[in-house]
């Protein structure tokens, strides 16, 4: 069972709540990476999740109609054959998704899982996420209430953003200011609206400090003791303890301490993007300058076939970024995790 149930994923989310760590969530654009992070978790003897951005799904849909639902769901059906072979569980995920693409992205599908459970099957997906940082709250949270009913109809966990992340990823943007900070007033509105489980379970991908992209240890100002004040403000109110199962997004560049204590506090996921590409081409950079003359035909020589067959450099790529998944599975604590 490579491929997460509901009742599996449910399962893999409760033990790292209740461990304190978090799986890795690693974004995949084509069927290598895909491999990457598989072969990544495997070697870390740990599950995890596999995501799937907006942009991702349209890359991987092809340059020549560019379609985003057929893009993910050729990931995910290849993902539930290849997976079969790695020692591990995974959960498949869509990362960010605005406003302005729910209708050519999560609606269908959600609806494409929703007839596979009516017809007996498991979803195809295993969460989904609405991003609706760039709206008022009122209005994330409303289109927020109208998805979880589908994604806990079709059994299918739903992960929302409250308040904005700074930074830009897949053409949402958020300036990096004081305003990148969920308040209690923010996790209650949220609690109100979506319930804690009752309505159907959600991911909430609340702000601290959070940018998206590439920054250096010290440049970007983040509290995830923040965490702790919005579990202990809705708990206050609903009499439920750690009520909220936390996403950390925006976390390259994050200290050891930065991520011991958004785990102490409820994170579950961790979003790495970023690091993983560089970890992805950095290797395949390092094999074109040191083969300039074989994988290109200098000075009308013929160039040298074994460094520029893509087979060559990929697996160069793939060890590369496995690697660091690894090394993600080590700072969340989910090495030596799986599920047995």
């Amino acid at each position: 069972m490579p491929i997460a149930t509901p009742e599996v994923y449910n399962e893999m989310l409760d033990r790292a709540k209740a461990g304190k760590f978090a799986y890795p969530a690693i974004n995949v654009t084509s069927s290598q990476t895909l491999h990457a992070a598989l072969r990544g978790f495997a070697e870390a003897e740990s599950d995890g999740i596999i995501q799937i951005s907006t942009g991702g799904a349209e890359f991987l849909g092809g340059q020549y109609n560019k379609d985003m639902v057929t893009g993910a769901v050729a990931l995910a059906e290849f993902a539930h054959i290849v997976a079969a072979k790695y020692d591990i569980t995974v959960a498949l995920h869509t990362d960010h998704c605005p406003k302005d693409k729910l209708d050519g992205y999560v609606r269908p599908l959600l609806d494409i899982s929703a007839e596979r459970v009516k017809a007996g099957q498991n979803p195809l997906f295993q969460s989904h996420m609405w991003d609706g940082s760039a709206e008022t709250l009122a209005d994330n949270l409303a289109i927020g209430q109208e998805l979880l009913a589908k994604a806990a109809a079709a059994k299918i966990i739903l992960e929302v953003e409250i308040t904005p992340t700074g930074g830009e990823e897949d053409g949402v943007s958020h300036e990096i200011n004081d305003e990148l900070y969920t308040t209690v007033d923010d996790a209650l509105r949220t609690a109100e609206a979506l319930g804690l489980g009752e309505k159907g379970r959600y991911l909430l991908a609340a702000s601290f400090g959070n940018v998206h992209g590439v920054y250096k240890p010290g440049n970007v100002v983040l509290r995830p003791e923040l965490l702790k004040d919005l579990q202990a403000g809705v708990a206050e109110k609903y009499g439920k303890t750690s009520p909220f199962d936390f996403v950390f997004h925006g976390g390259s560049g994050s200290t050891a301490e930065e991520i011991a204590t958004a785990l102490e506090n409820g994170v579950v996921k961790m979003n790495l993007d970023t690091d993983t590409q560089y970890a992805f081409t950095r290797p395949v950079a390092d094999h074109m300058f040191k083969n300039y003359d074989g994988v290109l035909k200098v000075d009308g020589e013929v160039g040298k076939k074994s460094t520029y067959d893509p087979r060559t450099w990929g697996k160069l790529a793939e060890a590369g970024m496995a690697k660091r998944v690894t090394e993600a599975c080590a700072a969340l604590r989910s090495t030596g995790t799986k599920l047995k």
